[in-house]
């Protein structure tokens, strides 16, 4: 997934602010008793997810893909005092597990946590937002795309996770959520209504700004 030489990734993450206790204790847990645990956002990322969010202020922050919640503290810390992220997951299992983290954390009233499908829930809420992370299955990320881009306000953000995809991105023949990453990224870039960049860190995040209606 990671797509710098190791070495270069490691000598990056000992050059950035280090995780808090309880992030790293849901990024122990996570690859310990959580399957599929390259899903984390972990370290790094979550440090450049914190720093975007504390550099743009939301007051609303919508996620789509909640995993284990570690993205969604990051993404919390930017947050205005009396700011309100809402993540969504439709994963049942984890529920207690997250409920448990967000708990402890100093964002517990701040994170509204709803478990279901985002392509249900998204049309039923009634805020704008001034920052979305897109961080879940692969195959509806351009119909995740269409359901925030009337919300985000001028000058708001969208982020996308993985639009990488391990490096498949550059494959010929693809399967089907490849083919949808790499659709996603060029109706992205065709969009005229936002200005956007690819980093290609850990396994690529896509960021958006909206410049216009």
């Amino acid at each position: 997934m990671d797509v710098i030489n190791p070495a270069l990734q490691k000598y990056s993450e000992d050059h950035t602010t280090s995780e808090n206790d309880l992030l790293k204790k849901i990024n122990r847990d996570t690859n310990a008793q959580v399957m599929m645990p390259r899903m984390l956002s972990g370290h790094m990322q979550g440090r450049i997810l914190s720093m975007i969010s504390c550099m743009v202020k939301p007051s609303t922050i919508l996620e789509i893909g909640t995993y284990t919640g570690y993205s969604a503290l990051c993404l919390a810390e930017g947050l205005k005092p009396n700011g309100k992220l809402i993540t969504l997951d439709i994963n049942e299992e984890l529920e207690s597990r997250v409920r448990d983290y967000f708990a402890d954390s100093p964002f517990s009233d701040q994170i509204d946590y709803r478990v279901g499908n985002a392509l249900a829930i998204i049309p039923t809420l009634t805020m704008n937002f001034d920052l979305v992370f897109i961080d879940a299955d692969k195959e509806n990320y351009a119909r995740y795309y269409d359901l925030v881009i009337n919300r985000v306000p001028l000058g708001g953000y969208i982020l996308a996770d993985n639009v990488l995809w391990s490096g498949k991105v550059l494959d010929e023949k693809v399967d089907k959520d490849t083919k949808a990453i790499k659709e996603f990224n060029r109706k992205v870039q065709e969009d005229s209504r936002v200005e956007n960049v690819l980093l290609p860190v850990r396994d690529g995040i896509l960021i958006m700004r909206k410049v216009r209606s």
